[in-house]
């Protein structure tokens, strides 16, 4: 089996490596400079053209391109590749502020609710400014209860005296006088009654003659 493998090269006897032309490739970092590379999809995907989905980890062959942009001095690349459905252009670009890559062009993004959760969670300076909102409220709201319970203190002592005064006074008075002066009340009713009756009578009787 070995003999069948190409492992050397024929040179032939007039062979002179002097006289080799070598090339240099330009070095360019802008953004006309695209690389094939093989690389699969950071994200699960969407095609606007096609609708086509396009999960996480298909393999593409996609053009690399320096964009120019640099954040925190690391280069942003956009990478160019085709829909397999349609093969309508996408483009997406690294993301180095947070660590993930964003769709440009040709497709959106599925929802993730696991990135929708991180991008929810709070800082330690939100943490500790909701902290210290929360320590506020609770002092205002311990001293709103402690001016209601005083209120209500008050209010309830207000009360018991009172139901003491009025049970003292109770307490003095004679039954018997004070129906001694319900029928004292009823009868002077009665004989102003009786007085009115009388009056009314006698000026009827002046009218009448």
């Amino acid at each position: 089996m070995a003999e069948r493998k190409i492992i050397n090269k024929y040179y032939p006897p007039n062979f002179d490596p002097s006289k080799i032309v070598r090339h240099k490739a330009r070095k360019s970092d802008g953004p006309s400079k695209l690389q094939t590379v093989r690389l699969m999809a950071p994200f699960s995907m969407r095609c606007l053209t096609c609708g086509e989905y396009i999960y996480k980890g298909k393999k593409f062959n996609a053009r690399k391109e320096n964009t120019g942009e640099k954040y925190l001095g690391i280069s942003v690349l956009r990478f160019y590749i085709r829909c397999t459905r349609c093969s309508s252009e996408i483009t997406f670009k690294t993301d180095p502020k947070n660590s993930d890559y964003a769709a440009e062009r040709g497709a959106a993004r599925n929802f993730e609710p696991w990135r929708e959760q991180n991008d929810a969670e709070e800082t330690v300076e939100e943490r500790l400014e909701r902290l210290e909102r929360e320590e506020q409220e609770d002092a205002m709201a311990e001293l709103e209860s402690k001016v209601l319970d005083s209120k209500r203190e008050i209010a309830i002592a207000d009360a018991l005296d009172e139901i003491r005064t009025r049970n003292a006074v109770n307490d003095h008075i004679d039954p018997d006088s004070v129906i001694g002066k319900i029928h004292e009340e009823q009868s002077l009713s009665r004989l102003e009654e009786l007085k009115r009756q009388d009056e009314e009578d006698l000026e009827a009787a002046r009218r009448a003659f």
